[in-house]
């Protein structure tokens, strides 16, 4: 995936992963009451994410359809954190995780059981 999303534009995007296909209104009244912006600033929001490719829009009623689902922009994300933060290297990443969270037992027990599936 090459579609680079600001914080703003995936505030939009977590719209409609969460809810489906919505109306820009919609969208607009769920933005304005989690982070009180107007209908002008979600509507160039979603603009841009359509100018982007990653949102789809149809009529009637300017009706906006995720492209991009949410676990490509997740993977595509957190390879550029490892990229950039961690040169590369996902020991690095996991370690600086891991050093800095009091793990419950059951988090440890969970995190293994994931890297005892990619062995």
């Amino acid at each position: 995936m090459n579609i680079k999303l600001f914080d703003s534009e995936l505030k939009v995007m977590d719209v409609l992963w969460r809810e489906g296909d919505s109306t820009a209104k919609h969208i607009s009244d769920v933005l304005k009451e989690s982070t009180g912006w107007n209908i002008n600033t979600t509507y160039t929001l979603i603009k841009r994410c359509i100018q982007k490719g990653a949102i789809k829009r149809s009529e009637p009623n300017f009706v906006c359809h995720a492209l991009i689902p949410k676990e490509k922009v997740q993977e595509a994300e957190t390879n550029e954190l490892i990229d950039r933060i961690f040169d590369g290297s996902v020991d690095k990443l996991f370690a600086s995780l891991l050093s800095r969270r009091n793990l419950s037992s059951q988090q440890i027990e969970k995190l293994k059981a994931i890297v005892d599936e990619l062995e």
